[in-house]
């Protein structure tokens, strides 16, 4: 397989793939929240929703395979949250390590800021793996607390990191 890959817009024939990759993380890590893997229709009601919104949702593609993902959504629903988003970022197992996911955050920071977005907060589930807060400190978040226990997964509790970017930093 090459090396090269692009980060483009998702589109309904993604969504297959979209949906086996959040399957993988679903069933085996504490990565992500969601007990049920979300199927492809729900994925395709996800984008719909993002679009309608105009926030980002991307794919990573390679060699013709979806190989991850990124999307921005609401961070809370009240009126005074809309120009907060919270950012989702997802590999293939069989990608990581290859800059896939800076490329995806890189991407849908700047789709983040042209939807008019101006702070983007990152939930992080201590997981044992540093990764996504070193992929976050990259790009420029840094953190904004922890909150303790408040997820339960796969037998145990589960606390997360909050991590925060400002899109439009104070002059």
């Amino acid at each position: 397989m090459g090396e090269e890959f692009t980060v483009r817009a998702a589109a309904r024939a993604d969504l297959e793939p979209v949906a086996a990759i959040c399957a993988h993380y679903v069933t085996t890590t504490v990565t992500t929240f969601e007990e049920v893997p979300p199927a492809a229709a729900d994925w395709q009601r996800r984008l719909d929703d993002l679009a309608g919104r105009g926030l980002p949702f991307l794919v990573a593609e390679q060699d013709g395979t979806v190989c991850g993902y990124a999307y921005a959504s609401p961070w809370r629903p009240k009126p005074a949250y809309r120009y907060t988003v919270e950012d989702t970022v997802y590999i293939s197992p069989s990608h990581l390590g290859r800059g896939i996911g800076r490329a995806l955050l890189a991407a849908l920071l700047t789709g983040c800021a042209q939807a008019g977005a101006r702070q983007v907060i990152a939930v992080i589930a201590e997981s044992g793996s540093d990764a996504s807060v070193a992929l976050h400190r990259r790009l420029g978040f840094t953190m904004a607390g922890r909150l303790r226990r408040v997820g339960f997964k796969h037998g145990r509790w589960i606390d997360t990191m909050l991590m925060q970017r400002d899109l439009e930093p104070d002059e």
